[in-house]
């Protein structure tokens, strides 16, 4: 097979690697892109793109299920719903489709070269790659490695029979009498509650003495009373320990041994970087512990390699990989970028959601004296219209000069606030050019206002 000879290879096709390549593309760089999968990687094949999906099925089936059985005070009345999860998974997966087609053919159009196959680095400018009709041999004068990153599988809990990772359970035929989740951070609750709301038994089993340790206490209290709502049973300080038959051993909080009945155990303990298997003992990179070292325009210890994503270690968000590859496109060619960015919103869709941007309470009180604004949506009629009056907006800012420091949020449908949090804090903003911006009525989006203005000592409707 004749060698391919590039200015930038980029190996893996996820958020990172696919918008590194489109820009690269777009700037006129030679660029090829290796991808055993399809393109969108696990974010858009088997994480935040089809679990949202599943999740939004799940709400609308609570929805039903209120309304068959007289619960909803909007007075409306229904039939009992009924889930063919194998026709939800079918919707999901077309969902999934189109958003990998299109990849593919933003890809084409900006000229990109995409080789299907596992690649593995002969050295710092030569790629093997693994193919359908043969090794593939790829030079190139730069290499962004974009390989992003794993479910952690347990010793004790391997993945195989009941035991499934994030992946399996959003490809699910049906939905699960009994549901063990290992893990209380966002993944597992994010699946547990939409489970949950399928009609699963759910226990939740959390090494740590509280879930969404993450988080602060405060933020999450509405997400672990909508826990016990929904029935979802939390062992608190438990720690799994293998399973029997069609049971979960876990040792609980005080030490005793305990089984937990589950047709599926799904395992949410976090995910790894995918640093073996395509050749990282070829080449000397110096590490940032189990993450690749990287500095701030994402370059590596070697020359011409740069590293961005989920392999270089946290926050492991899509939207910071998709940052960073666009960043070290226009770095490749030859623009002037560094990363200089303010804050990385981060997006919990638990029910009711939870978005975080910039800096906590705490870590903003580390820094000297601060003003914090809070205001309960019980106080905002669009949150009443919605029956999601249980949340709030909170705005931490310093006392002397009213610069934002953090925007945190928990509430039904948060997560399209993110955006917002993210710009102002991006520009610098104070609780004066909040406070002052108009904001649309009826909307939650009031509610950031109504912070800023509490922080000033003058809020209006609380």
């Amino acid at each position: 097979m004749k060698e391919i000879s590039c200015m930038l290879l980029v190996i893996g096709a996820g958020p990172g690697g696919y918008v590194c390549a489109i820009r690269a593309g777009q700037l006129g760089v030679d660029t090829v892109i290796v991808e055993v999968g399809k393109p969108g990687g696990t974010c858009l094949n088997v994480g935040c793109i089809p679990s949202k999906a599943m999740i939004h099925a799940a709400e609308e089936f609570e929805k039903v299920s209120h309304m068959a059985g007289g619960t909803s005070p909007l007075g409306i009345s229904a039939a009992a719903p009924v889930v063919d999860l194998g026709k939800t998974v079918a919707w999901k997966d077309g969902i999934v489709s189109r958003l990998t087609s299109g990849v593919a053919g933003l890809l084409k159009k900006a000229k990109v070269k995409t080789v299907h196959g596992w690649a593995t680095l002969r050295d710092g400018k030569t790629v093997a790659v693994e193919t359908e009709t043969g090794t593939q041999i790829i030079r190139a004068e730069t290499v962004v490695i974009a390989t992003g990153s794993a479910s952690v599988e347990l010793p004790f809990l391997p993945f195989g029979g009941p035991v499934i990772s994030s992946t399996e359970a959003l490809a699910l035929s049906e939905v699960p009498k009994k549901l063990a989740v290992v893990g209380g951070g966002y993944i597992g609750l994010e699946l547990g509650m939409a489970f949950a709301k399928m009609g699963a038994a759910v226990t939740v089993v959390e090494a740590l003495p509280r879930v969404l340790a993450q988080y602060d206490v405060e933020l999450t209290r509405p997400v672990v009373k909508r826990l016990g709502q929904l029935g979802v049973e939390v062992m608190l300080g438990a720690k799994a320990k293998g399973v029997k038959g069609d049971a979960l051993l876990v040792e609980t909080a005080d030490g005793k041994n305990a089984k937990i009945a589950a047709d599926k155990i799904l395992v949410t303990v976090g995910r790894k970087p995918v640093t073996e298997g395509w050749g990282l003992d070829q080449i000397d990179l110096d590490m940032a512990g189990k993450f690749i070292k990287i500095d701030d325009q994402c370059r590596t210890s070697m020359r011409g390699i740069y590293a961005i994503g989920d392999v270089t270690g946290e926050p492991m968000l899509a939207h910071r990989a998709m940052a960073q590859g666009e960043m070290v496109a226009e770095i490749v060619a030859g623009h002037k970028r560094s990363w200089d960015k303010r804050s990385i919103p981060a997006v919990c869709f638990t029910d009711p959601e939870l978005v975080t941007a910039g800096l906590t309470p705490d870590e903003a009180k580390a820094l000297g004296e601060i003003k914090i604004g809070q205001f309960p949506f019980s106080a905002n009629g669009r949150a009443m219209t919605k029956l999601g009056e249980d949340g709030f907006v909170r705005v931490v800012a310093r006392a002397d000069n009213h610069l934002v420091l953090g925007i945190q949020a928990v509430g039904q449908g948060v997560s399209e606030l993110a955006a917002a949090f993210g710009l102002a804090l991006e520009m610098g903003a104070r609780l004066e050019d909040i406070a002052g911006t108009i904001h649309a009525h009826p909307t939650q989006g009031e509610g950031f206002q109504e912070a800023a203005l509490k922080a000033l000592g003058h809020a209006l409707h609380i």
